[in-house]
């Protein structure tokens, strides 16, 4: 599946790549609208409807990640949100392995994410995966979602990218659109980023079922 001889780079996802995207759809579909429902004396159904309005304006863009806008928008403080369920937060099945393994054979790890810096935070305390990169680097640190072309040519501003030895995956199909525009040589999709979803499905990517069957 993966030539590692062609790879120095590897780029990788944090949430629904690395970690069960299950905590994230449990935390903003479920946990979120109970707390803003009592916040703000509203029915649960009221509360669903009320944000997914919101959660659809915002969609793909850099508020739709931060941590800071959500917290401002809600009314609610939505790191100590996530830190107060942070045991439902769970590594994918062979993540450590592979991330040990990358190591072992010299590849150079890069955590590539939209996530915001309060929020992978509190995953990194949680599951201690913040060890295995030798560098972070986040949508708002760039001022852009990873969606979006300009990402990619800040990116490259801070980080060294040899496009054709670079491996990334992420279960983010329109993420992948811009990175195959910007022209990095090897993508990999996750076929199941939730594990209490049903598998995804593309015609183009490569759907990683297990990071087992990649470990160097």
């Amino acid at each position: 599946m993966i030539d590692w001889s062609k790879i120095n780079t590897v780029f990788l996802d944090l949430d629904g790549t690395l970690l069960d995207l299950h905590f994230d759809n449990h935390f903003w579909l479920q946990y979120v609208p109970e707390c803003y429902a009592q916040q703000h004396q509203l029915s649960l159904e009221e509360s669903h409807n009320l944000l997914n309005e919101k959660y659809s304006s915002v969609y793909g863009s850099l508020n739709w990640y931060s941590v800071d806008y959500w917290s401002k928008e809600l009314g609610l403080d939505i790191a100590s949100l996530k830190h107060s369920i942070r045991e439902k937060i769970t590594v994918r099945p062979y993540v450590v392995e592979f991330l040990e393994a990358l190591h072992m054979h010299g590849k150079r790890v890069v955590l590539v994410t939209n996530a915001h810096p309060l929020s992978f935070q509190v995953k990194f305390k949680q599951t201690d995966l913040g060890r295995y990169f030798h560098r972070v680097i986040t949508s708002h640190e760039l001022h852009h979602p990873k969606e979006d072309a300009e990402f990619w040519l800040e990116l490259e501003q801070i980080e060294t990218v040899d496009k054709a030895s670079t491996l990334f995956i992420d279960d983010n199909f329109g993420v992948l659109d811009a990175a195959r525009e910007y022209g990095i040589g090897h993508l990999l999709a996750i076929k199941q980023p939730d594990s209490t979803a049903p598998d995804k499905e593309h015609q183009h990517y490569h759907l990683l079922d297990s990071f087992s069957d990649i470990i160097p």
